[in-house]
């Protein structure tokens, strides 16, 4: 099963970097492109920082940072994600993002962004496929945790003989 979750994390770095590839060959940087009108653009930019351009120029930080999170998942993978589908999902969300952003930084010294969302007047943060595999990697992760938080929790009042209604 553990390979599986590897699977998906080499899925979402081929999807990112294809379609980094696509915005990098065939749209100049600042370009737009209306998808759904009023809301879903392409729009080529680039982000030297982190989620939301923070700490932008620090790309040693993200190195060392990017580097200690994945030999982190790949622990927590190999070591506790080999019978839970939903955590050894997440973690494989997440480390096709966070491999996804790395190659960038590594690469071209910044990352390209392109999804563009608009919600009437609000520009939502311009982002990536890798930017949005971490985020669905990490709601999934706190899922995979509350639900684990409340197998726990019965089999603890089980064993108590305690019935909560």
């Amino acid at each position: 099963m553990v390979i599986f979750y590897y699977a998906v994390a080499l899925i979402v770095v081929i999807l990112d970097q294809l379609a980094k590839w696509l915005v990098l060959k065939g749209m100049a940087l600042g370009e737009s492109i209306e998808v759904i009108p009023g809301f879903f653009f392409l729009t080529s930019t680039r982000n030297t920082g982190a989620a939301f351009s923070i700490l932008e120029g620090q790309m040693w930080l993200f190195y060392l940072i990017t580097l200690v999170v994945i030999a982190g998942i790949l622990y927590y993978i190999q070591k506790y994600a080999k019978n839970r589908t939903l955590l050894g999902t997440s973690l494989g969300l997440i480390l096709g993002g966070a491999i996804g952003n790395f190659i960038d930084r590594l690469f071209r010294g910044e990352v390209v962004d392109f999804v563009h969302l608009r919600f009437g007047s609000y520009d939502f943060a311009i982002f990536n496929v890798a930017d949005a595999s971490l985020t669905i990697g990490v709601v999934l992760l706190l899922i995979s945790m509350l639900l684990e938080d409340r197998k726990t929790k019965e089999k603890t009042d089980g064993k108590n003989g305690s019935h909560h209604s």
